[in-house]
Formats: C-alpha cells, structure tokens, sequence
C-alpha cells in the first residue's frame, strides 16, 4: 500500500450502526441509507445478545441484513457480542449512529452515548431522527403483527416479510 492509500484509509470515516435488527424494519433501513450518505463506510452491526429471545438467529440477521443493503456500497453487514467500544476498536470506528424514534428513545440513548463516551472519551455517538412515517416502527411491533400473520408489506422490507411468513408458518 502507498502513503496516499494509506493515508486515505487513515482519513475514512466509519461509523457503527449497533442493534439487534430482530427484524430489520423499513425504520431501519431508512436510518442505514441516510447514514450511508453521510459516512464512508457504515458498518451495521447485529448484537448477539444472549440475555434476549429472539426470533431469528443472529445468522439469518446478518444475511437479511446483506440481502436489503446489496444495493449499498460502503455498508458492510457484521456481528458481535462484546461491549460495543471493544467492537468500535477493532474495526477502527469513533462514530456510533442511533436513530431516535420519539422522544421516550431519547432518555436511553442519552444514558448510551454517555456510557460510551466515559469508556471511550475518543467515540462520539450521531443521532438520526426517523423519518416521520417510520416514527411508530419498531422489530418488537413487526414481530407481533406478524405472529398474528397481520399484513407486514408496509413496515419491513420484501426479504424480511417472507421470512417472517416463513417464521410464522411453522409456529
């Protein structure tokens, strides 16, 4: 690699998209393609939290995920199960993007940033309002029209609302 190769991967901005997508939701999605625009490079990064139940596997998160932001160029689809500042080191990231929903997401995601930035004086976390049609959207909503096999069309991608029937069909 040559100094100006390097020195242009030295001033890439990327940052981390953390949560558990358990579905991802058209919210989502509209949070990815916004920031997608904004940074270099966007890593959506799916938590494997052991604590949760959910309904796909961090797997079948992860290729969702890959298979509604192929269209993407710099948005690459991981996993983790660390603390989120030990995942932004390893992959070299100081900027955390959280959408926020309402103003009742607003308390917890204060609560996150200033975590974050106590373990991590160097992370800076970017805050995305949602869309106003998406403001009501949540994983947890989607899962449990779905479970009831109510109409999906509208709040997830294509990709998603088949697997969800998938999902469903066998419960």
């Amino acid at each position: 690699m040559d100094a100006k190769q390097e020195n242009n991967q030295h001033n890439t901005v990327v940052a981390v998209y953390p949560g558990s997508f358990d579905p991802v939701t058209n919210g989502h999605l509209d949070i990815i393609h916004r920031a997608a625009k904004v940074f270099d490079k966007l890593v959506v990064a799916v938590l494997n939290n052991t604590s949760k139940n959910p309904l796909f596997s961090v797997e079948e998160r992860v290729e969702l995920l890959r298979q509604v932001t192929a269209d993407l160029p710099n948005v690459e689809i991981d996993s983790f199960r660390d603390l989120l500042i030990n995942y932004m080191r390893q992959k070299n990231a100081h900027l955390i993007v959280r959408g926020l929903r309402a103003v009742s997401d607003f308390e917890y995601e204060l609560q996150m940033a200033s975590t974050n930035r106590k373990l991590s004086e160097e992370i800076e976390t970017f805050f995305m309002t949602s869309t106003p049609k998406y403001s009501y959207l949540s994983s947890s909503i989607v899962k449990e029209v779905a479970r009831f096999h109510g109409p999906v069309a509208d709040l997830v991608p294509p990709e998603v609302e088949r697997a969800l029937l998938e999902k469903y069909a066998s419960r």
